[in-house]
């Protein structure tokens, strides 16, 4: 099993490019699905989740051909088997994101429900509501959603959907399976995230009609069949706000190329009012920490709020800035595993609920720590990019289904960091 070994107090300095964001590409490589014709997608990370969901529709019978540039061409004219079994699923909960394409597409599907999360629970109910009332039958058998259409119905029907809550995927799979209903799909409550709109952009570009994406109401008018086309894969936004954390906590000055201010205000709002100079540039992103920050409290919120997916690379930055901070976390319940391990690295945190209480000014010290999820694995990364000593962070696997090389763009920058077995 890889770990990461890292020799804290080096400043980053340099460029970084920011890779194409995990979770568009996932709900993208689902939507190749509607269409018998070839798409291809430009900017693909070399991820884990990726590589798992490729491994998911291929085993449907879609041709996938992975290129080294970040090309992936997909062609689902020959998919036999609208399938995604628990083998494949019980590592990627956005394997649900098959669902919709394949209903719309094909009337039926078979798709097990997802395994555990260790950050907390998201349940699919919203997605078969949702389906539900486009016309689907879905029934839950033996840890599978078995679905088909309900009867005297040849492909789904357009609805006026709610969701009771505010569901990226949910979003996403109705999206899809709106692409080729008949009539017209209301979605309200719809999330706003900048991967909602990236969809919504490659299927307009496979000839759907959508309006309204990336605000909380989507009208979608079905249309009988989609085209192939070709699509760049938006830059990630937590990669962008990761790296941003990790040069405010370790200081320095980077270029992050391709990354999106638009896509990161609320983490950018807070990185600037902590004392650090960030600015939107031409084609990028300029971040500059010449001195000691003060440490902020947030909250987090859906889109635009601040990210949840960002709540503990910025709580790892609260522990070495100055000051008393306060972290709320309102999406998920067991988001704060990796607050356990920053302390064995000599941060002062204290958890009461949701709430986080963080002392700042911190002298953090090296150890071996480990990874409990993808975003706790990034928070540990920059703390030991500023711990004295060395730390070793275990379970890496973590770090590697949503970042694309992180130690090798880190070592560019200057950190003394490397994987070892």
């Amino acid at each position: 099993m890889d770990k990461l070994r890292i020799r804290g107090g080096h400043r980053l300095h340099g460029e970084v490019a920011i890779s194409g964001a995990k979770n568009a590409a996932l709900p993208e490589l689902c939507a190749a699905i509607l269409s018998a014709e070839p798409v291809t997608l430009l900017n693909v990370p070399r991820l884990q989740d990726v590589s798992t969901m490729v491994k998911l529709i291929r085993n449907m019978g879609v041709k996938v051909e992975v290129q080294d540039d970040g090309v992936v061409v997909l062609d689902a004219s020959a998919l036999d088997k609208p399938e995604a079994p628990y083998d494949l699923v019980k590592t990627m909960r956005a394997s649900v994101l098959a669902l919709g394409p394949l209903l719309a597409r094909f009337g039926h599907a078979k798709v097990s429900l997802p395994g555990g999360c260790a950050i907390g629970s998201r349940p699919v109910d919203q997605h078969i509501k949702g389906l539900q009332a486009m016309g689907a039958h879905i029934a839950v058998e033996h840890g599978y959603m078995v679905a088909s259409l309900q009867s005297g119905l040849s492909r789904l029907h357009g609805a006026h959907i709610t969701t009771d809550m505010v569901t990226v995927t949910g979003t996403e799979n109705f999206l899809m399976a709106a692409a080729l209903a008949d009539g017209e799909t209301i979605l309200e409550n719809a999330a706003q995230e900048p991967e909602i709109p990236d969809l919504a952009e490659m299927l307009i570009a496979m000839g759907a009609q959508i309006e309204g994406y990336g605000t909380s109401r989507i009208r979608i008018r079905g249309v009988e069949r989609l085209h192939g086309c070709s699509h760049r894969v938006v830059a990630d936004r937590i990669e962008t706000g990761t790296f941003l954390c990790a040069v405010a906590a370790a200081g320095g000055e980077v270029l992050l190329r391709h990354g999106r201010a638009d896509h990161l205000e609320a983490v950018i709002d807070k990185l600037r009012e902590a004392g650090a100079q960030v600015e939107a540039v031409d084609g990028g992103i300029r971040i500059g920490v010449n001195g000691p920050l003060r440490a902020q409290s947030f909250r987090t919120r859906e889109y635009p709020g601040f990210p949840t997916d960002m709540q503990a690379q910025f709580m790892a930055l609260n522990c070495v800035a100055g000051g008393t901070s306060k972290v709320t976390e309102t999406i998920f319940e067991n988001r704060f595993m990796h607050v356990n391990e920053l302390i064995r690295l000599g941060a002062h945190i204290q958890i009461d609920g949701k709430l986080a209480v963080v002392e700042g000014g911190a002298t953090l010290s090296g150890a071996t720590v480990m990874a409990t999820d993808l975003r706790a694995s990034a928070s540990l990364v920059i703390a030991g990019l500023v711990a004295q000593g060395e730390t070793v962070v275990d379970r890496i696997y973590h770090l590697d289904r949503g970042y694309d090389r992180m130690e090798a763009k880190l070592r560019a920058l200057g950190a003394d960091i490397e994987r070892i077995k």
